[in-house]
């Protein structure tokens, strides 16, 4: 059953460390990090390091496990590189894996998940091909800026954990070169993916196969196997990612890379490159500019995350019959819309009286936008608990494009607004390109990080202010 929204988990907890991932020796080969010359710490999330039991660390002992990469004592005794294979806007690519980061530590948290901590730009591995292994510094602001923002939107994702600054001048061909050089550690709730299976079933390891799904369902969704564990991993795979879809929707997300080797089979969207913030509701509006046809466009992430769980079904059905892998993924287009109805109301903070009114509620409102070319951050400030609050925002939606919608939200029970003081400001918090840009010219010219700091604490509020009455819609009513 798909669940709610449901808040990042801070609460603290003990360092718990595990090593569930080494009961699958094919998945992966050990590698060792690069030596940098310098080690910067430039962000330290302590407040997912607490539900790990991480956050009492120095700043030298943190650059010594997440700069130098010194084993977590009970973890992993070295770093391993996943082996993966994946469909690359469409085209298979079995020539692929960690080629630039690894998994570096697993452990559990407070709440009992396994949580694997991986890195980026922690140097070349067997994967790497002609990469250099290496990740920007501005890559690394830009994945801070993507996890903070869906964190505080109800996006289940990662966290960026640690970005530290190395001291090496890289060259890239899509920003101006020598720049600045990072490593970065993010938390995850696993790092196995889509393209994981994909490989296991390419090969021909059936052992391998049948391991991820046992590791998968045990592991990671903490349930025990049943008749059939692909059908009934794949129906899993299929609630959480149709929720996924629906969420990068109302946050209003472009992630711009949906490969199947960048889909967890958890349904945790991670691994940040070219995303994007819409401004406005604009199916066509792309972020990465190597996607020409538009293939992971905003109005199309539902149908690229379920044409990326097909995939995952063909490499089940090596080792399964294909009607109960066919009646999962059949579910995913009404399970995305009940997601999609859910997380809007979520994010207006109204509960819904029934399926229909919920329905006409998001038509009208995504229609109206449309038309009035209303921005989708502004959208959810101005209306939320389903009401205008002020004179202001009341001459925003004057236009008779809005009548339907205010027919609509009439009829919501009462209002869940609360007396934040996010709620009462002048206008809603978003991370649109413009914004994106200035913090890193800000550190690119001048070294100055306050702008990022300054977006981070803004960006926490707003998500503060989303959970501050614990507001849920119940499943039964939309």
């Amino acid at each position: 059953m798909m669940s709610n929204p449901q808040p990042t988990n801070y609460t603290p907890g003990p360092y718990t460390p595990a090593t569930d991932i080494m009961t699958l020796p094919d998945l992966s080969v050990p590698v060792e990090a690069a030596l940098f010359p310098q080690h910067i710490v430039r962000f330290r999330n302590d407040r997912r390091a607490a539900s790990i039991g991480l956050d009492h660390l120095s700043d030298e002992i943190w650059v010594e496990h997440f700069g130098k990469f010194t084993s977590l004592a009970g973890s992993l005794e070295l770093p391993l590189a996943l082996k993966y294979h994946g469909h690359q806007f469409r085209t298979y690519n079995p020539d692929i894996g960690d080629g630039r980061g690894f998994l570096f530590a697993q452990m559990r948290d407070s709440m009992g998940r396994l949580m694997d901590l991986g890195t980026k730009g922690s140097g070349q591995t067997p994967y790497s091909r002609f990469g250099d292994g290496r990740l920007t510094l501005k890559g690394g602001v830009r994945e801070i800026l993507a996890t903070e923002m869906l964190e505080a939107l109800g996006v289940p994702t990662s966290g960026t954990f640690s970005l530290i600054e190395t001291g090496e001048a890289l060259e890239r061909g899509d920003e101006p070169s020598p720049t600045r050089s990072a490593v970065m550690v993010r938390l995850s709730h696993s790092h196995v993916r889509i393209g994981s299976f994909q490989r296991a079933a390419t090969i021909g390891d059936t052992a391998l196969l049948e391991g991820l799904i046992s590791y998968s369902l045990e592991k990671l969704y903490q349930v025990q196997p049943g008749d059939n564990p692909a059908a009934q991993l794949l129906n899993l795979v299929v609630e959480r990612t149709a929720d996924l879809a629906a969420s990068y929707m109302v946050a209003g997300f472009v992630h711009g890379v949906l490969n199947t080797d960048n889909i967890n089979i958890t349904g945790e969207s991670f691994d940040y490159g070219p995303w994007r913030f819409t401004p406005y509701w604009d199916a066509r509006f792309t972020a990465a500019y190597f996607d020409h046809q538009g293939l992971y466009a905003f109005g199309r992430q539902a149908e690229a995350i379920h044409w990326d769980v097909a995939q995952l079904a063909i490499a089940l059905r090596t080792i399964s019959d294909s009607p109960p892998l066919i009646e999962a993924l059949e579910r995913f287009p009404v399970l995305y819309a009940e997601a999609l109805r859910r997380r809007f109301c979520w994010r207006l903070g109204v509960a819904t009286p029934d399926t229909e009114s919920a329905k006409m509620l998001v038509e009208e409102a995504v229609r109206a936008m449309i038309a009035d070319k209303v921005m989708i951050d502004q959208f959810f400030f101005d209306w939320r608990g389903g009401s205008l609050r002020n004179d202001d925002a009341q001459a925003r939606y004057e236009s008779e494009l809005w009548l339907p919608f205010k027919s609509v939200i009439a009829q919501y029970s009462q209002p869940m607004l609360g007396n934040t003081p996010y709620w009462q400001g002048n206008g809603p918090c978003s991370t649109h390109i413009e914004e994106v840009e200035h913090i890193w010219s800000a550190i690119a010219e001048r070294d100055d990080w306050q702008p990022l700091n300054a977006k981070v604490a803004k960006i926490r509020e707003m998500g503060d202010a989303h959970w501050a009455e614990n507001m849920t819609v119940p499943l039964d009513k939309v």
